[in-house]
């Protein structure tokens, strides 16, 4: 999961210290990638691939792409899993020609860091532009009073997808118009949420990570029972 530069800097204003990013995943034992101790880190990277292992960015056809250009960071090296347990089908999607397709969207700058864009299936297609959730909850967490934010798709007629963000604020805490009017002013038209919706918690993982698929699940079935709510209307 991402690391959000709000969090960063409010980490280094109590403590006096950087935090220093990595990355890896189950499937990889789990390192991959790591930023040095040495001074060389970078705020807001993961780091350089550890020893002995090979990291790239590849598009949909599992190509590698240039330099500062988003596509699926893949990985080889000796810590890469065999495979699932008796699954060979879920393996074989998983790893292809020995590399680990992480199912994650990187991009790599000219020295050889990576940053995390975000993950391949949370990718929002709004007319036909992909838009990252990482970048609008990034901005939204800006806003003071933000405690924690989760941004999703929701199917739209008109545009394929719309964006909705889920906010978990203090008390007093913002409005919805200042957070849109704040997204305005560091975001494309076509990234800034149609909605803002104010919640008392948001569904996480038992490591802390907010469930997107949950908040996607739970919009489309609200949508739909409204939808059809409407039908009903004569």
């Amino acid at each position: 999961m991402a690391l959000q530069a709000s969090v960063s800097e409010r980490w280094r204003e109590l403590t006096g210290t950087p935090l220093v990013e990595g990355f890896g995943l189950t499937e990889s034992s789990p390192v991959l990638t790591f930023n040095p101790l040495t001074g060389l880190s970078k705020d807001g990277s993961i780091g350089i691939p550890v020893p002995s292992t090979e990291v790239k960015c590849v598009d949909e056809n599992g190509n590698e792409v240039p330099v500062g250009q988003s596509g699926e960071l893949v990985a080889r090296g000796p810590q890469i899993m065999l495979g699932y347990w008796q699954k060979p089908e879920e393996t074989a999607a998983s790893i292809k020609n020995g590399w680990l397709h992480t199912g994650d969207i990187a991009q790599m700058d000219a020295d050889g860091y990576f940053t995390i864009v975000d993950r391949l299936k949370d990718m929002i297609l709004v007319n036909g532009f992909n838009v990252y959730p990482n970048e609008i909850e990034e901005q939204i967490a800006a806003v003071p009073g933000v405690l924690e934010v989760g941004v999703i798709g929701v199917p739209d007629e008109k545009t394929g997808e719309r964006v909705q963000a889920y906010v978990l604020a203090s008390v007093p805490g913002p409005s919805k118009d200042e957070i849109i009017a704040h997204c305005r002013t560091h975001l494309t038209a076509y990234k800034i949420p149609k909605e803002i919706i104010f919640v008392d918690e948001l569904p996480k993982s038992p490591i802390g990570k907010i469930l997107r698929r949950t908040l996607r699940a739970e919009a489309i079935s609200s949508q739909t029972s409204a939808n059809d709510a409407g039908k009903g209307v004569k």
